[in-house]
């Protein structure tokens, strides 16, 4: 019979047990089946939980629940909740007396032979012990759904983390794309006057300076925060509340005494005797209404995990969507930081390329004829190109032969790639800072 693996389902919504003989290889899918049909609880809205708090795996084999080596083969236990519930109604009905323990708790004050009362004892004793154990398995169940509350609460801090972080880095990006659009625009009218201006590039920047602060709305996380710190001090308080513990010392000390009265009605010689059952009877109902207190504070403790848990549920695709509008955001302002950083090396070139053309035509009409070596040099290793039409207004009297003026743009063209090399310097410098 090694093979044989029995799980016990303790439906925590009603406090009852019911067993299943698993099938070799049988699917979680198929367990569940089997579960609706004997609870009425859908395969859809079931959460079942080891005493670790770890939900079944729907990918793994309804052998999950049983784990080789830890108990015997019969004793395994899985705690099923409805995911459609948080409040749970409790407390529930405690386990029925026998017909003969019933019947000394009808009239306690009944005389009995001594032989039949040790039997009627014995089962009272079972009951007493039963309804701790009731209680015992119900905590467990309770502790099961604080430790998943746990594994979810862990799974919310590392999301908000995430969060926190992304939108820190957002806030710093913003900042850095403000101060510098900022410096961009006060240089770029500073240079209008004498410079190169477009319209058309400036109502751009200023467009790109309106949608970052747009995207600063992103950055904004502090509702979710404040419902995610909220949460985390209910469930610190859940965590400190008594009702977190095990309550059943008073049930355990019943039990005792349950267990020994009954010693001492074996010890008495089974004679003609008689006695009556009023001190058992006064355990067997203290027993019930103390296991009705501990259940009814259970179930409430219970209720506000699973209240607690429900609300990380529907927080968690909040923080989803919220850190992808940050990622969004942030993609944005680097995409705008890119294109405006494109377009300032685009002025450059212009202005570089103005500047060239000038001092090109001055240069010409001072009889300098400097125009650059890269335009020389072609046209001077073939001799089927004309010359550059700024190359007749040079004056070869003026002593200056062919080789000096290439020397010269030579000259003109490492100074022009030092002023470049000095602007990519800055340009660098600007985007680290």
């Amino acid at each position: 019979y090694s093979f044989l693996q029995i799980v016990h389902i303790l439906n925590m919504t009603s406090a009852k047990i019911v067993s299943f003989l698993l099938h070799p290889e049988e699917s979680l899918h198929s367990l569940q089946n089997r579960i609706e049909f004997e609870t009425g609880i859908s395969t859809g809205n079931q959460e079942l939980l080891l005493e670790t708090g770890i939900c079944l795996d729907p990918r793994k084999p309804a052998s999950q629940c049983v784990i080789d080596g830890v108990r015997g083969w019969d004793s395994y236990m899985v705690y099923l909740f409805d995911k459609s519930k948080t409040v749970y109604d409790g407390p529930f009905a405690s386990r029925s007396l026998s017909d003969c323990v019933n019947y000394i708790v009808q009239d306690s004050k009944i005389q009995l032979p001594i032989p039949q009362l040790r039997k009627v004892w014995a089962e009272a004793v079972h009951y007493v012990i039963g309804l701790k154990e009731d209680y015992s398995r119900l905590f467990q169940g309770q502790r099961a759904a604080m430790l998943s509350l746990l594994r979810y609460n862990a799974n919310l801090i590392k999301m908000k983390n995430n969060m926190v972080s992304a939108s820190q880095q957002l806030k710093a990006k913003l900042e850095f794309f403000h101060q510098s659009i900022r410096l961009d625009l006060e240089r770029y009218s500073d240079q209008m006057a004498y410079g190169i201006s477009s319209e058309k590039m400036l109502k751009a920047w200023k467009e790109m300076e309106e949608k970052a602060s747009q995207c600063a709305q992103a950055e904004d996380i502090g509702y979710l925060d404040e419902q995610i710190m909220a949460l985390h001090t209910e469930i610190v308080e859940l965590q400190k509340s008594p009702y977190a513990r095990r309550q059943g010392e008073v049930m355990e000390s019943l039990e005792q005494r349950a267990i020994d009265l009954y010693k001492q009605l074996k010890t008495r010689p089974p004679d003609h005797a008689y006695s009556d059952s009023t001190d058992m009877v006064k355990i067997i109902v203290q027993t019930v209404q103390s296991q009705d207190r501990v259940l009814k504070e259970l179930f409430g403790h219970l209720s506000k995990l699973l209240g607690c848990k429900q609300k990380i549920i529907d927080l968690l695709p909040e923080i989803e969507v919220a850190l992808n509008n940050i990622k969004e955001a942030d993609n944005s302002v680097m995409q705008m930081q890119g294109k405006r950083q494109r377009e300032i090396w685009h002025l450059l070139k212009i202005a570089c390329t103005q500047s060239s053309s000038r001092s090109l035509v001055s240069s010409s009409l001072e009889g300098t004829a400097s125009t650059p070596a890269a335009m020389w040099l072609p046209q001077s290793s073939s001799g089927n190109t004309p010359p550059h039409p700024l190359s007749s207004l040079a004056a070869p009297e003026e002593g200056k032969n062919f080789a000096d003026v290439i020397q010269e743009n030579v000259n003109y063209l490492e100074l022009f790639s030092s002023i470049l090399q000095e602007v990519r310097q800055e340009q660098n410098s600007m985007m680290v800072s």
